[in-house]
């Protein structure tokens, strides 16, 4: 087991990570930023070192000066937390340079599901399911309208690199092919720096299923059921549950024994998720995030088991600590993202934390790293919390959620608490009976400013 483990992240998963580590005796280091100085990841790790300026940029996104931070302290692995550098494979790759390990899967296997185009192959190869599509990267404007009019409208434009909802466009009819197409290439290459985009047949009411999968990097590997991860604006998730409400026990095992066999033929170490467009039964790959989910809570509450320890567990070379027969789902979660924004218009409320309090509770689990007087900065991603509330069953969980919702005070900033806690009570929301885009419908008619 290692010794000691660089944090290579801020925030509440920074902090979820030290707890982890501290319950297995591993000592852990905090990098921060200048604006994080007083952050409450750097106050709970047994050590910290400051790595650059409030930018991302220069600090959180600085291989030299993790790997710098690795060197001075002595650790000897470093987790990458989501976001930043979780997904880099270039950065894997000077982790493992430098004799350090990296906790998380290889290089390569972030390389190959990187790339969705890739990815989608190599799925299809493995037995996957996916969703009808180009074979490849499309190279322009002509050749995105054959295979338009081929699939039939619509179709959905899609950044090869992309993430997060950018580089993705629509075209409903084939006169929409063209600003779509256009649009799409521009803002990959923005965001990404790489234009290529690839076309997909859009699915007209789906949901979004991800599995969780874990390996061993031996040719071993589990599925720990789905999630439902359908309740989403602009592309972004909002809210997260487990089981999903539309999949059967039968669906479940099917698609959850596809996923792990892919996974082991692989070889693939650590936590992973392989999301899936569902509709009418059938489920479609669109992508595998080869990192810690944000939304992992869910799945740990209903399986029992802690994913950020047995992610440190394997990448030491220990085996997994479960095999599939040990894991057996109990009761229902749900987890809501908690954002310092300003309703209705979602842009960022940075600011001062003036009074906090965390519901609590049989079943409750707040993910944090605010206190009173922390100072919110605005140069980084507005997720302040993530509620999660676990029951015998879905309406105890939701009663549950609602009861918390009511409980939890944070004052001082604004946030998308008044969202959950209009949704909660949603008769849509209370069966479970959404797609992918009903929320952005309920709010261009609930949440007006």
């Amino acid at each position: 087991m290692f010794r000691k483990i660089l944090i290579a992240n801020r925030g509440e998963i920074a902090l979820r990570v030290v707890r982890a580590a501290r319950e297995m005796g591993v000592a852990t280091v905090a990098v921060h930023s200048t604006a994080d100085a007083d952050a409450m990841h750097v106050r709970m790790a047994d050590e910290s070192i400051c790595i650059g300026p409030a930018p991302g940029a220069q600090s959180y996104l600085s291989v030299p000066a993790i790997i710098s931070a690795c060197e001075i302290t002595g650790a000897e692995a470093i987790h990458p937390g989501y976001g930043f550098l979780s997904e880099n494979a270039a950065f894997v790759q000077i982790v493992e340079d430098h004799g350090l390990t990296f906790i998380g899967p290889s290089s390569e296997h972030i390389r190959t599901m990187g790339d969705k185009i890739t990815a989608k192959e190599t799925m299809k190869t493995l037995g996957v399911p996916v969703v009808p599509g180009s074979d490849g990267g499309v190279p322009d404007l002509d050749a995105a309208r054959r295979l338009g009019d081929e699939m039939g409208y619509p179709v959905i434009v899609k950044a090869t690199a992309g993430g997060g909802g950018r580089g993705m466009k629509l075209a409903r009819t084939a006169a929409e092919m063209e600003t779509a197409f256009r649009t799409a290439r521009s803002e990959a290459n923005a965001a990404f720096g790489n234009d290529e985009v690839y076309i997909e047949k859009y699915l007209g009411r789906p949901r979004h299923i991800e599995v969780q999968v874990f390996g061993d990097g031996r040719g071993r590997a589990v599925h720990l059921g789905e999630r439902d991860c359908s309740l989403q604006r602009r592309h972004q998730k909002v809210l997260e549950e487990a089981p999903g409400p539309a999949i059967t026990p039968e669906m479940r095992a099917r698609i959850g024994k596809t996923c792990a066999e892919a996974a082991a033929s692989i070889g693939y170490a650590g936590a992973g998720t392989v999301e899936f467009l569902f509709e009418d039964g059938e489920f479609y790959f669109i992508e595998m995030n080869t990192r810690l989910q944000v939304e992992h809570p869910v799945t740990e509450a209903v399986f029992g088991v802690d994913l950020v320890r047995e992610q440190i567990r394997v990448a030491a070379g220990l085996p997994m600590s479960f095999g599939q027969d040990d894991l057996h789902p109990q009761g229902h979660a749900i987890e809501v993202r908690l954002n310092a924004e300003k309703l209705p218009s979602f842009s960022p409320s940075p600011g001062t934390i003036t009074q906090y309090h965390a519901p609590g509770g049989l079943g409750v689990r707040m993910d944090s790293a605010l206190y009173d007087g922390y100072r919110i900065p605005p140069y980084y991603d507005s997720l302040i919390g993530k509620l999660i509330v676990h029951g015998r069953d879905r309406p105890e969980a939701l009663a549950r959620l609602r009861r918390c919702l009511g409980e939890i005070i944070i004052d001082g900033v604004d946030t998308t608490i008044p969202l959950f806690r209009a949704l909660v009570d949603e008769p849509a929301v209370q069966t479970g009976d959404y797609d992918i885009h009903w929320l952005e419908t309920w709010l261009q008619t609930h949440l007006r400013g």
